[in-house]
């Protein structure tokens, strides 16, 4: 590998980590404001430490429903690809 090569991939995985931080910061305030928005369709007036807390709560749910846990490696006993059960939303 060459230097370019290297100061390339640097570079790009830069980017994808400010878009990706860029593009949570948006979903939580998406979900800050839905929160917010539907405890006063409810009635309800939280004070923003709350509607903060729920919101943070909600985002954590949301990135922990996605991650995969049991499909990080493979089963003893030789099971084949077919017979393979996996985890997460399907």
């Amino acid at each position: 590998m060459s230097l370019t090569d290297v100061l390339g991939d640097l570079f790009q995985t830069a980017i994808t980590f400010a878009v990706l931080i860029g593009l949570a910061i948006l979903a939580f305030y998406v979900t800050v404001f839905v929160v917010s928005t539907g405890a006063g369709l409810a009635g309800y007036d939280p004070s923003g430490d709350f509607v903060v807390l729920s919101a943070s709560l909600l985002v954590v749910a949301a990135l922990l429903g996605g991650v995969p846990f049991g499909a990080s490696g493979g089963r003893p006993g030789g099971a084949d690809a077919e017979d393979e059960e996996f985890a997460g939303y399907q």
